[in-house]
């Protein structure tokens, strides 16, 4: 397995609200998170820290390794982590509000488990065709469900940020479990709005299918075109390549 990640704040916010770590259990499964925060000046910032690194704490002292055991885990672990998202809001008036969204990846033996809250994606590139796993939780995504509008007039839509899920600011969680087996050569993407909003799905496959450039390049790449169509918000990337030498390289800044 082959990992590398990359978060930019981008050309517009001042300071990055997204968050990204990768963990591993006691019976070595792999647990990828990107999680994009909300709510105030310090609020955003809190939320997607405090999901990623409890939630990755937590999973590092637990010996699980089937698909059951792990949804049901982070279902519960998820419910937790929101209650002290609002706990922690209620406290502090400058975090009043805050959330996250959460996209998260675990691989073990031949299976993966993708998981998500909001509208931060998950993404599988085989065999040079780009496939989105998740769904967004969105206003526009539910318009776009019902006809209400096109999936064109969903990119450019006046409430294109209005998220309809979130960890924290609801006492209600609900997540989504997508599950499956793994090829060699399977590309997994995980990613903030910052991305997906810069860059449209047949760049991020050009970009992607690339082999004659590493990972590393791959996601610098993508970072540089969402910054290039104007670097809206933070943009957080995280690749995983499956079958590949069994490396890991991490990159922030």
């Amino acid at each position: 397995m082959d990992i590398t990640y990359l978060t930019d704040i981008g050309k517009k916010r001042a300071n990055n609200q997204d968050y990204v770590a990768i963990f591993r259990n006691q019976a070595n499964v792999m647990f990828a998170i990107v999680a994009d925060g909300m709510g105030g000046h310090l609020g955003g910032d809190v939320a997607s820290e405090m999901a990623v690194s409890q939630i990755g704490h937590d999973f590092q002292q637990t010996t699980i390794a089937d698909r059951q055991s792990l949804s049901d885990w982070l279902q519960s672990e998820l419910t937790d982590e929101n209650s002290r998202i609002i706990q922690a809001s209620s406290k502090f008036a400058d975090l009043s509000g805050m959330g996250t969204t959460f996209v998260a990846l675990m691989i073990w033996s031949q299976h993966y488990l993708v998981t998500n809250i909001g509208d931060s994606r998950g993404y599988l590139f085989r065999d040079q065709q780009l496939r989105q796993i998740t769904e967004d939780h969105s206003l526009v995504n539910e318009l776009v469900k019902y006809g209400k509008i096109s999936p064109e007039e969903a990119k450019h839509h006046p409430q294109k940020n209005v998220i309809t899920r979130t960890l924290g600011v609801s006492k209600d969680v609900q997540p989504d479990f997508r599950t499956g087996d793994w090829q060699d050569d399977d590309l997994f993407v995980l990613c903030s709005d910052g991305l997906t909003n810069m860059v449209a799905d047949e760049q991020l496959a050009l970009i992607l299918g690339d082999e004659t450039a590493s990972l590393k390049e791959r996601a610098q790449r993508l970072i540089v075109q969402a910054n290039a169509n104007g670097g809206a918000d933070n943009i957080t990337v995280l690749l995983a390549r499956l079958g590949a030498a069994p490396t890991q390289t991490e990159v922030q800044s």
